[in-house]
């Protein structure tokens, strides 16, 4: 058969299609990665099969099961010394969305700081490269203010909170609250909307592979908030299994295995289609472990063990929580002892999307992206510091390097108590406040802190009514 292409033409041919082939592959390497966040409810640092921390063993649970998360912590980096942004979940959630530390965008369910008006992690995303879709499923949080679209959401599922995941009142049983009879409810189809939630990710997840569009997902699940709701076959296996080493039950238990089978769906999800050399994954809580659970031994250690406090508050056990990252160029099984909070996510994702330009003065948190190729890396932290405000409790904090100093507040406004604390290597508060022989650090701590609040016109303990209204309990 003759020859019908020239032989200028074939050079020309194969110089287009080597054109081609050449600009497919500078955009596929620097194509803009994929983000998936997994933020679960009142989930303690400690409240895993496996631990936080190598060097603390007893920071893990021989009872509880979850060898999903174990999987990101084999595969990725875990962060000994990762904070939520504040003890509760709405001012958790604001802050993780605008990238702000509490004490500026609002320490309470209630606050002026409307989300919308301001920087957002999707609308950075989408400042960064304007082909990122983002969609976030699950618990949006407590009187937000904005909807997940008025800040730059795709999709999502609306104004969700705390009843549309399962409270006494909502749930189709006929107990009505946590004390009658048994404390924990039964649903085998959906428990706390784990299933659905974990779906609605997997399909905007596969949509947007399918099209070539990277893609922020925020899953943020409702398990293992106050109400205890598992499949019946969860509970009896723990209930097989005997008693729980902490101050948890064995459905509390069940439900956290349900949780972790659907963190262990996305990953699979991510893997299965192709994108693990292009996706990140991050895994955290909104605050830390609540003190007691529904039918739990108080007889038995804290749930939170080995840490201080519970949710709430500012001790380690209501703010220090899982954080762990998994994704290109992060080493598998690596160990990161440099302190970060959830206020840092919408920096990092912004660095990690190829982000230029500088953010926003408000925003709070910085970018700990180096971190995920290097551990030791030193980050520019302003401050070098972490700050942490409740003044509805009364408290506030602030971990600069190995120390971290604790206020009490006079509801006046004024310091009445500090504790100072050495909080690494080992977290432990209780029996461990060097505030009377370390005065000059603690004062100088004392300052960092209260210039930090000023600057961000914080809430005082003098701007609450004494006599205002309580939330009722989350």
């Amino acid at each position: 058969m003759p020859n019908i292409l020239n032989r200028p033409f074939r050079t020309c041919l194969v110089s287009v299609l080597f054109f081609v082939v050449f600009s497919l592959c500078c955009r596929a390497e620097n194509r803009p990665p994929n983000i998936l966040l997994i933020l679960t409810d009142d989930q303690g640092w400690s409240q895993l099969s496996t631990t936080m921390d190598p060097d603390i063993s007893e920071a893990r649970s021989s009872y509880l099961e979850t060898p999903n998360v174990a999987r990101l912590v084999e595969q990725g980096m875990r962060f000994t010394s990762g904070y939520s942004p504040a003890p509760l979940c709405t001012p958790t959630r604001r802050s993780i969305l605008c990238g702000t530390s509490a004490a500026r965008s609002g320490s309470e369910f209630r606050s002026k700081w409307i989300p919308a008006n301001h920087t957002t992690i999707p609308k950075s995303l989408k400042s960064a490269n304007s082909t990122y879709q983002c969609a976030h499923f699950g618990k949006w949080g407590e009187q937000m203010i904005s909807t997940p679209e008025q800040c730059g959401y795709d999709a999502s599922d609306g104004e969700t909170g705390n009843n549309t995941g399962g409270m006494p009142s909502t749930l189709d049983s006929k107990f009505r609250s946590h004390n009658d009879e048994e404390p924990y409810f039964v649903d085998n189809e959906d428990p706390k909307r784990t299933g659905t939630v974990t779906d609605h990710s997997i399909n905007f997840i596969r949509d947007q592979t399918k099209a070539g569009r990277p893609f922020y997902v925020q899953a943020s699940y409702y398990a293992v908030h106050l109400s205890v709701v598992a499949k019946q076959k969860t509970i009896d296996k723990y209930k097989a299994k005997g008693t729980p080493d902490r101050g948890y039950t064995e459905a509390w238990a069940a439900m956290l295995e349900d949780l972790d089978q659907g963190v262990g769906r996305l990953l699979d999800t991510v893997s299965d289609l192709g994108i693990s050399d292009n996706t990140y994954i991050f895994f955290t809580t909104d605050n830390g472990g609540r003190g007691t659970v529904p039918g739990g031994d108080e007889s038995r250690a804290p749930p939170n063990f080995p840490l201080t406090g519970a949710k709430h508050s500012l001790y380690e056990g209501g703010i220090r929580v899982p954080f762990i990252a998994l994704g290109p160029g992060i080493p598998a099984g690596s160990v990161c002892r440099t302190p970060v909070a959830g206020y840092d996510f919408l920096a990092t994702f912004y660095d990690l999307a190829g982000g230029g330009k500088p953010l926003s003065a408000e925003v709070d948190g910085i970018s700990f992206a180096k971190l995920l190729e290097d551990p030791a890396a030193t980050l520019e932290r302003p401050q070098k510091a972490l700050f942490f405000h409740r003044p509805g409790k009364r408290e506030s904090a602030v971990r600069q390097g190995d120390h971290k100093l604790f206020v009490k507040w006079h509801p006046k406004g004024k310091i009445i108590s500090r504790e100072l604390y050495q909080i690494e290597p080992d977290p432990r508060e209780q029996g461990h406040d060097i505030a009377a022989s370390h005065p000059e650090k603690a004062d100088a701590m004392q300052s960092l802190l209260l210039d930090y609040l000023k600057s961000v016109n914080a809430e005082t303990t003098a701007d609450i009514p004494t006599k205002r209204k309580k939330n009722r309990k989350q």
